[in-house]
């Protein structure tokens, strides 16, 4: 029976909240999922990605996400939402909107993250 579009997009909503509240162990990362931000490999297995959540410096820095807009096209399920980082600067926090797509097949099993492609637009908010 193929999963239901709210498995799989339960799936992606553990990677975002796993964003801010540091807990990649949460995540169902396919053993062989990769991420892509901007073109570029930012993760290269799923254990590489559950420790960066845990624990990466680039991730510490995030404070908050906002509850995502998700679409579904096949496999695919595209999440558009916002984060905000803790640092300030003249009292405007930098953040960004961020738009990932996760590919997530409705036909296996469970609902794990195969690849995820991140595009990220950095903003500035009060």
């Amino acid at each position: 029976m193929p999963l239901t579009d709210a498995d799989r997009i339960a799936a992606a909503q553990a990677y975002i909240s796993a964003l801010a509240d540091h807990r990649g162990d949460d995540v169902p990362f396919a053993p062989d999922c990769v991420r892509y931000e901007l073109g570029i490999k930012t993760g290269r297995s799923g254990d590489h990605l559950r420790r960066s959540l845990n624990n990466g410096p680039q991730f510490k820095l995030i404070r908050a996400v906002s509850t995502p807009e998700f679409s579904v096209d096949g496999d695919h399920i595209r999440a558009v939402f916002e984060l905000s980082t803790k640092p300030a600067l003249f009292g405007r926090r930098v953040g960004a909107v961020v738009d990932e797509t996760f590919l997530i097949p409705a036909d296996a099993p469970t609902a794990q993250i195969h690849h995820i492609s991140a595009n990220i637009r950095p903003t500035l908010t009060r």
